[in-house]
């Protein structure tokens, strides 16, 4: 038995409810598994690391700067799974207080603005990967280039800047959308 939301909630959608994903459902899911994917990744680095130079006094060569740059990527693809559910740290007293209509404006405005923030953080991006590759920077220890960490960081950006405008488009036409893959389950 469904118990009702109260106004301007929308129902929960229930597995059964869902129709098959669609492609562009199935790109944010992946967007999802990969910045879970780099949240291992950074954790396996540290733990590793923690761990031989504890009990072996051995540090892994380069192991600070891929750190560092595995912990920008997993920020930049955080970014992306995180803009498109909404899932960041909000402040939510006027939207509260506002009714299903303005909550609807305020949503799409924020989600606007996120858009173009993201848009440029990305152009700028872009152009530190740029001169990363041109200035040929290196890591100390092995000398890898570090440009290739700086353009899979990009690429979340760029998948940010997809999924924030996917967002905007389904609070237009379909708000019920945006969010249906994380619609809690009706308490029975």
């Amino acid at each position: 038995m469904r118990h009702p939301m109260p106004a301007g909630i929308p129902e929960p959608v229930t597995p059964a409810e869902r129709s098959d994903p669609s492609g562009m459902d199935r790109f944010i899911a992946g967007i999802e598994w990969i910045a879970a994917a780099f949240v291992g990744l950074v954790a396996a680095d540290i733990f590793v690391s923690v761990l031989l130079r504890y009990f072996f006094s051995v540090s892994i060569p380069d192991g600070y700067d891929v750190g560092r740059m595995l912990l920008g990527i997993l920020i930049f693809w955080g970014i992306a799974a995180t803009s498109y559910r909404g899932a960041h740290i909000t402040v939510d007293l006027v939207w509260e207080l506002a009714g299903t209509t303005m909550k609807r404006v305020i949503d799409v405005f924020a989600t606007l603005v996120l858009l173009f923030v993201v848009t440029v953080q990305t152009i700028m991006l872009f152009d530190k990967v740029a001169q990363t590759y041109v200035q040929n920077v290196l890591t100390y220890d092995l000398q890898w280039p570090t440009w290739p960490f700086f353009a899979v960081a990009w690429l979340g950006d760029v998948s940010a800047v997809i999924l924030i405008a996917v967002r905007t488009f389904r609070l237009v036409a379909a708000p019920e959308r945006v969010n249906e893959a994380h619609s809690l389950e009706p308490v029975e």
